[in-house]
């Protein structure tokens, strides 16, 4: 029997991938403060109302790119830890999902323009780095059933641990690229800082017996 074909996306789902993919190309060329919702609207080819029926404000809509980029990240099946498996395996795998977003161009783009922007406005940064947060709880889940297996070691704070090691990563990964616009990371030197924040980390926290 042949299978289905896949349904088509519906003209509303069209529309605001439409507006998404515009909202992005104009984000990373003129910003957050320099973006207006009638341009993201003419370079989307919809109407304004539309564009707000969509996403109620700015604010919304840079949010919602930024989660989607998020999204796009990540594996379709989130890493569960793994008894059997080495623990320095396990981490590489989830930071190596990490880097995807930190490697991404549009991302680094964005996350410019709203740093920019939520220098300005510390309520809608904080809400907007909840969220994230929020949706960066797999390392965490990750690290405290390690914990919980005897793996790593029992006084670790798993919250301040997590941002530990994506810190780490982080300083050569994205903040770099943030700030002084240096090119993302060749594939080597991912590589090298992925294991060497492993390693690093896996030397502080692991329990001697199961590291």
């Amino acid at each position: 029997m042949t299978a289905p074909l896949p349904a088509a996306p519906r003209l509303t789902d069209r529309k605001r991938d439409a507006i998404i993919q515009a909202a992005i190309a104009e984000f990373r060329e003129n910003g957050f403060n320099g973006t207006s919702m009638d341009r993201v609207a003419a370079v989307a080819d919809v109407s304004k109302r539309t564009v707000y029926n969509h996403f109620p404000s700015k604010e919304e809509l840079f949010e919602a790119i930024l989660m989607r980029m998020w999204e796009r990240s990540q594996a379709p099946d989130e890493l569960a830890y793994t008894p059997d498996r080495p623990l320095r395996d396990q981490l590489l795998e989830l930071l190596t999902q990490k880097m995807r977003l930190l490697n991404d161009a549009s991302f680094i783009d964005l996350s410019r323009a709203a740093m920019a922007d939520l220098m300005h406005s510390p309520e809608r940064a904080r809400a907007i780095t909840a969220k994230l947060t929020a949706k960066e709880e797999g390392l965490s889940r990750w690290l405290r059933a390690a914990q919980q297996n005897g793996c790593l070691r029992p006084a670790m704070e798993v919250p301040y641990a997590a941002q530990q090691l994506q810190g780490m990563v982080k300083t050569f990964a994205f903040w770099p690229q943030l700030a002084m616009g240096q090119p993302p990371l060749a594939p080597a030197l991912q590589q090298q800082v992925l294991g060497d924040a492993v390693d690093m980390f896996l030397g502080f926290y692991a329990e001697p017996a199961r590291a």
